[in-house]
């Protein structure tokens, strides 16, 4: 079993006295990791979680292709190692001045940040994955009326300046030998 050694990473960051949730943005970590030139193993990934704080759980967000079996099979294994899968159809847009042309869309922010603040209650410290900056008032939210120790992790190519004034930061590079697939 691989020995964790957090304070050489961030400074110990995450708490380990209270519980924490983790809330993945699955799309925004997909693209995150063309940058991080490796995959993330989202079963290591749960496991360092677990090694290193006090965790409640652990929410993987994400649109599906109810054709893409493979991805079926992965999320089925999501929640079997113990993460809470909320999915949402991909849709289809088209493009109005392009009859052929258009784009793949399944937004799950508003699920994502209902989540955070139904189960406020459950957690001390709240990790985002993601880098997106539309999640800026929800971290404040936490913040400050909450009182929530706030983390982001995302890539330093993915995280915007927004969630970086508002809550502690993790680079996912410096986590890869805990969580490369």
């Amino acid at each position: 079993m691989q020995k964790y050694d957090h304070k050489k990473i961030e400074k110990n960051i995450l708490n380990k006295n209270g519980r924490t949730a983790v809330f993945i943005d699955a799309s925004n970590i997909y693209h995150s990791q063309k940058h991080l030139g490796f995959q993330i193993d989202f079963k290591k990934l749960l496991n360092y979680f677990k090694k290193e704080t006090n965790l409640s759980s652990i929410y993987f967000y994400t649109a599906y292709d109810t054709e893409h079996k493979k991805q079926k099979s992965f999320l089925d294994f999501l929640e079997i190692i113990g993460y809470r899968v909320r999915t949402k159809k991909v849709k289809f847009i088209k493009d109005k001045d392009n009859e052929s042309g258009g784009f793949h869309k399944g937004n799950l922010d508003v699920e994502l940040t209902m989540d955070v603040i139904e189960n406020k209650n459950d957690y001390e410290t709240f990790v985002l994955a993601s880098g997106d900056s539309d999640f800026a008032p929800l971290l404040q939210l936490m913040k400050m009326k909450y009182g929530k120790i706030c983390v982001v992790m995302a890539t330093k190519y993915s995280i915007s300046i927004e969630l970086i004034k508002c809550a502690k930061y993790v680079n996912f590079a410096k986590l890869k030998k805990f969580i490369k697939k």
